[in-house]
Order: C-alpha cells, then structure tokens, then sequence
C-alpha cells in the first residue's frame, strides 16, 4: 500500500512539535505542585507582622514568613553560632506592656556586629518555636538575671523572629530558577503551538527561507514528495529538487542545487567491551552557512542517499576529507555559529555605511 505523503512535512512537524509539548507541560505541573506544596509564594510575598498579634498566629509552614519593623531593640549579649562563625545576634523588645519580651535573631550585618540599642529596623524573617539554641539563651538570660527558666519563660514569648532563618540569597536564586525555568517552558509551549498551527514558521521552514520564500518552497516541496519521491529510507527523502529529513528529531528540507559538501561517519556503540552495533550519521553542508546531519542510520541508507545526491548535483563534494573541507570552509578556525553571527553584523555594518 502506498503512503500517503499528502502535506506530509506539515503533518510530520505538527506530530514533532505535538510530542515536545508533554516535558514542557509535565514540568509546569511540577511547577504549580511544588508552589502548592511549599511555601514559595510567601518567601516572594512575606505578610506584614502585626506587632498587637501573638507570635503562635504566624508559625504555620506557609505564614511563618514575614516582613516586620521593630523599634526599641537591645542586645541581649549573646549570639548565635553555626559551623563556627557567629550567624546571628539576639536582641529583645517589648512590643506593649501587656504583651511578653519577643526575641529577634539579627544577621550580623543588620546589626553591625551587635549595636547596643536600635531604634528602628525593618526585617524579612520567619517566626521559629523554641529550639535548643532559644532555650539555652534562656537559661543564661535567667542566670544573669538570678531568675529561674520558668520564670523567665514567662515573660518571654515561646516563639522568636529569625532574620537569618529567611535565607534570603537563597530563596532569591530558588526564585530566580523557579521562574526562569518556568519561563522557559512556558516559552517552549507557546512557540511549539505556533509551529503546530503554522508549520511554515517552524525552524525547518525558516532554514528553508535562506533560499527564497519558505512557504513556496515547503509548497513545492510537499507536492514533489506527494508525488511519491525518487528516493525514501525511514526517515530520509529526495525529489527532484530537494533533500528532505523527517525524522523523530526535527526536520530539514534542503534544496539540492544549494548543497556544498555531504559525508558520512559512523559512531560504534558499545556497553563496556560489548560491541552492540554501528549506526551512521550524514553530514550536509548548504550555502548560507545551513549545517544539517542525520545520526543513526543504516550504512546502506546513507550511501544510497549519497550517490543520489552526487548524481542530482554534480558539483557536491562527496566524503569528508581536508581538501573538501578547506573547499567549503577556507581556513577559518571559528565555529559555524558565530562566523554566522559576525556575518550578520558585517552586513548589516555595510547597510549602515
């Protein structure tokens, strides 16, 4: 039965294109999930501190975040160690009479290393229950006040503000990767509907736009290749005029007077010492600086493709060797794309002049 190659590079990009939509879609969910599930939005977004309310009101996983000013605070003389180096700075304040001390753990440099008193400081912090670190302050706060521990705990909020604890350089490149990368995605699955519903502007269609208009050219190319082509392996076709590859990679549509220069080579895949197979890869070099290959195939698809070529063009150089390179690229030592770029702007200077 014979295939129905009707539009079939558009239907081809369209299922390419259909299939990259599920990672970027997956990790989107991913995305929301982990914003459910965690308190993201109130590291970016910490709620204001009322200073009437008790400290217990904002210690759930998600409010404990917060954004706060406090006045009138001392420096209890004491601090907090980590890893051997001071990473904090209690102090304590009273926010009214009827209310009970409220402890505040400053970074060092909020604090310049333990001012006495400050009078005004505003803070992203999270509210913290009493751990070991916050009962051994009261036990020395309690010794240098001849006080017991239960009397001092009375006066003293069970809970305390961490400035450190925020994290912030942290949580700014976690939120700066969370949204790059879902910025990224988002991206990935606007542009991937675009090429489904216009495959003309996908990158295969833009390549082809080197060489004239592309929607004539895939117009024309779609035809020769319903008109059944004169040469087809699994994912490799050749009309009259034109090279074209379909693979589960991408797409090319390469037209075959523009070829410079096509060569093979093979990669042998192997499993420790166990050889397992040996797939082939065709290389092709086009005018306009376009560079195409097409890994893993049989040896006798590319040579069939090969021979084809070099029969339909007879000025494409066949195997890869250092005179066929120096042929094609000159002397040049730079990368394709950016002798691309600098290519453009060499252009685009002479416009200007």
């Amino acid at each position: 039965m014979t295939e129905n190659y009707d539009h079939y590079i558009s239907r081809h990009i369209r299922r390419v294109y259909c299939r990259r939509l599920v990672s970027p879609i997956l990790y989107l969910i991913f995305l929301m999930f982990l914003w459910a599930s965690f308190p993201l939005y109130d590291i970016l977004f910490p709620q204001e501190l009322d200073s009437s309310e008790d400290l217990s009101a904002y210690t759930d996983h998600h409010s404990s975040y917060i954004e706060a000013t406090f006045t009138d605070l001392y420096f209890t003389g004491y601090t907090n160690e980590s890893l051997g180096r001071t990473a904090g700075y209690y102090y304590y304040a009273q926010p009214s009479k009827s209310q009970p001390l409220v402890i505040v753990l400053l970074s060092p440099s909020t604090c310049e290393e333990g001012l006495p008193v400050i009078e005004s400081v505003r803070i992203r912090g999270q509210v913290l229950k009493e751990n070991p670190a916050y009962h051994s302050l009261l036990e020395r706060l309690a010794e240098d006040l001849d006080w017991t521990k239960q009397g001092i705990g009375k006066s003293v909020s069970p809970y305390f503000v961490s400035e450190p604890a925020f994290l912030l350089l942290p949580s700014v490149i976690l939120m700066t990767v969370y949204f790059a990368t879902g910025m990224y995605a988002l991206l990935h699955i606007v542009f991937a509907l675009i090429y489904i519903q216009f495959p003309v502007c996908s990158p295969a269609c833009r390549q082809l736009g080197r060489f004239g208009k592309a929607r004539e050219l895939l117009s024309q190319a779609e035809t020769e290749l319903a008109t059944l082509p004169q040469l087809a392996t699994e994912d490799m076709f050749i009309t009259e005029h034109y090279f074209i590859v379909l693979a589960g990679y991408g797409a090319a549509i390469i037209p075959i007077q523009e070829i410079l220069w096509i060569y093979k080579h093979s990669t042998l895949h192997k499993i420790l010492w166990y050889h397992f197979s040996i797939s082939y890869t065709l290389h092709i070099t086009a005018r306009k600086h376009l560079h195409f290959h097409c890994p893993k195939n049989m040896k006798s698809d590319i040579d069939g493709i090969m021979d084809y070529l070099a029969e339909a063009n007879h000025e494409i150089l066949v195997g890869f060797s250092e005179e066929n390179r120096l042929k094609v690229h000159g002397t040049r030592s730079l990368p394709v794309q950016l002798e691309k770029i600098l290519t453009k702007l060499k252009n685009t200077y002479k416009k200007q002049i």
